[in-house]
């Protein structure tokens, strides 16, 4: 069977998940079309790419499949609704905030164990989606090219959250004191910031380059990940990818330190915090890999596959012991007001074709 697939996604930083997922659905010959409502992040889908700019032929091209890289779905789309989340759970917020259960998706193609368990646990509560466990595509190229870079002087990697209270990138102290370190050559730093942040912020970092500071306008973190030898954030998500390396992580003042970081809380301490993970302490390895296997235990580059395979499968399989999606008026009126696009219609049933 030729299936449509549509991608559908929010901000820029959705465009190393869906990536690979393109290229294992063209690679088995079925078609791939995409959609975004948020004009910056349509300048980054690749120019090679079937971009759907307006909605009302997104409708028209009746996907078979629906690939979410956002918290709601354009219910109004035909298609099973799958979600594959736009990253690990943080604990950036609530502990919860990764689990909730907005009522648009018709399976959940989950990362790992710590993630398949919940969203199982929900599924009882919640019976109108079903959960897979897949692995997440935003790492199959970690595991695709396993070739170990030896560094002359260590590369540490600075990554930074956009929420306020949380940031490093908005410290003045932190700031000055990397500057100060990047002057010094004792180290040299791969720095990426997190979209959402200011252009102010992205500027002022980036006025730090020089031959040991830089910094990097990118949404794609694996190849830094396989640069860098150790990991400097705050509460960013990227450290549950970071993870997958099984390097060590100093973070900064973490709202939820775990033994697995070299957490710190004053600038002073940074550097020796630096030099402390650049000895590869092996309790803070030994946790990194515990917590790593419970969020992604694949290692193998294959997750793509395996989310088009669950995609397909599930597809096909009889649902009627699922429940239809609940009504979510509001929820669905607020996707129709940001996408501009009215309708009555809507996919309440799970969207099947029968063998």
């Amino acid at each position: 069977m030729q299936y449509k697939f549509l991608i559908f996604l929010s901000y820029s930083y959705g465009m190393p998940i869906a990536l690979p997922l393109e290229l294992e659905i063209l690679k088995r010959g079925y078609e791939v079309k995409w959609v975004t409502y948020i004009e910056e992040t349509k300048k980054s889908i690749p120019s090679a790419s079937a971009l759907i700019y307006k909605i009302e032929d997104a409708v028209a091209y009746k996907p078979h499949i629906v690939l979410v890289i956002a918290d709601y779905a354009p219910d109004f789309i035909s298609g099973l609704k799958v979600q594959l989340f736009h990253g690990f759970n943080s604990d950036k917020r609530s502990i919860n905030d990764h689990f909730n259960i907005r009522g648009f998706f018709d399976l959940y193609c989950t990362q790992g164990p710590s993630t398949t368990e919940k969203f199982k646990a929900l599924q009882k509560k919640h019976p109108h989606f079903d959960v897979i466990e897949t692995g997440w595509s935003k790492m199959d190229p970690l595991f695709q090219d396993t070739t170990k870079i030896i560094n002359e002087i260590p590369v540490i990697m600075i990554a930074s959250t956009f929420t306020e209270r949380l940031s490093l990138a908005l410290k003045d102290d932190v700031y000055e004191e990397i500057k100060r370190l990047s002057q010094k050559g004792k180290y040299k730093f791969l720095c990426v910031l997190h979209p959402k942040l200011s252009k102010d912020i992205v500027t002022k970092w980036n006025a730090l380059n020089n031959e040991n500071f830089e910094f990097i306008d990118t949404t794609d973190l694996i190849p830094l990940f396989k640069k860098a030898d150790i990991l400097f954030a705050d509460s960013t998500s990227a450290i549950q990818e970071f993870m997958l390396t099984e390097k060590p992580i100093v973070t900064f003042r973490h709202n939820r330190p775990l033994d697995a970081y070299i957490n710190i809380s004053e600038v002073a301490e940074i550097e020796n915090a630096f030099d402390y993970a650049l000895t590869y302490p092996q309790k803070n390895i030994d946790a990194i890999k515990k917590i790593a296997d419970e969020n992604h235990p694949y290692k193998d580059g294959k997750s793509s596959e395996r989310v088009i395979d669950a995609c397909i499968y599930f597809l096909h399989k009889d649902k009627s012991y699922l429940n239809k999606k609940p009504l979510n008026i509001i929820r669905k009126y607020k996707i129709r007001k940001m996408l501009g696009y009215f309708t009555f219609k809507t996919y309440r049933k799970p969207y099947t074709i029968p063998k």
